[in-house]
């Protein structure tokens, strides 16, 4: 078997070469036809916009018949494919700090009934730009974010999401799963600085906090504007002096409330900076503030009280937006109970970095066309994302050899600051330097098909999109196409 060499360090040409390798021993059913069907993918003339037309890409040297094949019936390693992408450079800040953004993204299946696993997932900007929940995969994916205006990320891990899956708990154990890996791969050792995860305002990044204490990680989340936060309770000598009389001391002290300014009090940092897209940011931090948890929804079988997750409260105000909006305060929750004004500056700066997640879920569903094909497997589905997440670190690899294939109406750009749709470009020009690890493919012929005039005497089932019940339970019920029923939601 041939050893991993994405952990030498090496030129450019020879480290893509190396992951290219080490991606086609992850494969181990269908390598040959997985393998090329990736390279249709990086090679194909402009966007993907159907999956049996990367057939027709001289890099796909099988019919359509082996690309379908490849995606149902073929095997992925991906707890191998898992380590390779965890051994490969990561971006880093400044000080060799790894910033990971943490999002949920919907590949939206809503007429997919032969379909398994499919749940509502949260849409909006569809419908005069209405909140819609419509039906498909939901997916997490955590990247790894680059400093500076860049729409460049490093795809490191993606799980799908099933109906009834706790988010905060399946994301938990996605990061410390990716944590993991990335000590064993050597990306961080003790004294370095603490792995930052950054999320949006739709997870609990108190409990995420709570949940992953035991890491060498530090969580910075986005809070809405009406929550209500607590002050550390006082000490007994100070209740007691204010409270002469006696009494049980209280668990938490005086209310923080986002929306009332006479709560706040003076904050503990506070800086002003000057910045080119935003005008001044003023940032605002208090210390040791928690929420107030109560025994119930994801606490109710806590054993024992309930935990103090203590944490420094960020508010940002700038004076205008990019886009002409009302620059409306952001409120940030970090981890860290105590933080000075440089380090309350480095927070919200690296918050900002988050939004270049969403130039990653741009181009893998408008580009590289992550959500055109229409599978009804959701195993096969999965083999997709991870072809997708490999051809996209091949184009960060490729980051450097690539020539800008500018169009005539296109302004030059320096090399250094190609997009990853212009990487794209000439990625063909680059492919025929790396060796292949593909196999030629042997001639074949068809098969018969069924026979002509006969009928489909197997209908696929049909499922009900799934629904998380109070009981904590999972309901769908099949039906077929020969008993005439139509799906039935429970619930």
């Amino acid at each position: 078997m041939r050893l991993s060499c994405v952990r030498v360090p090496q030129d450019a040409i020879a480290q893509l070469s190396c992951f290219r390798a080490d991606f086609y021993d992850s494969l181990t059913g269908r390598a040959d036809a997985l393998f090329e069907l990736t390279d249709a993918l990086l090679c194909a003339d402009g966007p993907v916009k159907t999956l049996v037309g990367l057939a027709l890409e001289p890099e796909h040297r099988r019919g359509h018949g082996a690309l379908y094949g490849g995606l149902n019936r073929g095997r992925i390693e991906f707890a191998r494919l898992r380590r390779v992408l965890s051994s490969v450079p990561l971006p880093r800040t400044g000080d060799g700090r790894l910033v990971l953004a943490v999002d949920v993204s919907p590949w939206l299946r809503p007429d997919a009934v032969t379909s398994d696993a499919r749940s509502f997932c949260h849409t909006y900007g569809r419908g005069e730009n209405k909140h819609l929940m419509i039906p498909g995969w939901p997916c997490s994916w955590i990247v790894a974010l680059e400093t500076g205006r860049s729409s460049w990320t490093a795809p490191l891990d993606a799980v799908r999401l099933r109906p009834g899956d706790d988010l905060a708990a399946v994301t938990a154990a996605q990061v410390r799963d990716l944590v993991e890996r990335l000590i064993a791969a050597g990306q961080w050792h003790v004294g370095d600085p603490l792995i930052w995860i950054v999320l949006d305002a739709g997870y609990d990044v108190m409990r995420l906090a709570w949940l992953l204490s035991d890491l060498p990680v530090e969580l910075l989340g986005r809070l809405r504007s009406d929550r209500v936060m607590r002050r550390p309770a006082p000490s007994r000598e100070e209740y007691y002096r204010a409270h002469p009389r006696g009494g049980h001391p209280p668990r938490h002290g005086s209310e923080f409330i986002f929306k009332d300014a006479r709560t706040w009090g003076a904050p503990d940092s506070e800086t002003k900076t000057v910045t080119t897209r935003y005008g001044t940011a003023h940032a605002q931090g208090w210390d040791r503030l928690h929420p107030e948890l109560q025994q119930r929804s994801a606490w109710r079988d806590h054993p024992g009280s309930l935990p103090i997750i203590e944490g420094t409260v960020i508010r940002l105000q700038v004076d205008h937006l990019p886009s002409g909006g009302d620059p409306k305060p952001l409120w940030l929750w970090w981890s860290q109970p105590t933080a000075t004004g440089a380090e309350t500056d480095l927070a919200w700066q690296a918050f900002l970095r988050r939004f270049d997640i969403e130039h990653f879920f741009r181009m893998i569903k408008q580009t590289l066309g992550w959500t055109a094909p229409k599978l009804r497997d959701p195993e096969a589905a999965d083999n997709w994302t991870w072809l997708i997440i490999t051809a996209y670190t091949q184009l960060r690899l490729a980051r450097t050899l690539a020539i800008d294939l500018r169009r005539p109406w296109e302004r030059p750009v320096p090399s250094n600051r190609l997009t990853p749709a212009r990487v794209r470009r000439g990625f063909r020009h680059l492919r025929a330097k790396i060796p292949t690890p593909a196999g030629v493919p042997k001639p074949s012929r068809p098969g018969p098909g069924r026979p002509l005039g006969s009928k489909n005497r197997h209908p696929a089932e049909r499922y009900d999109v799934g629904l998380l019940l109070v009981t904590g339970e999972l309901h769908r019920r099949p039906t077929h196409h020969k008993t005439g029923t139509k799906p039935r939601r429970t619930g």
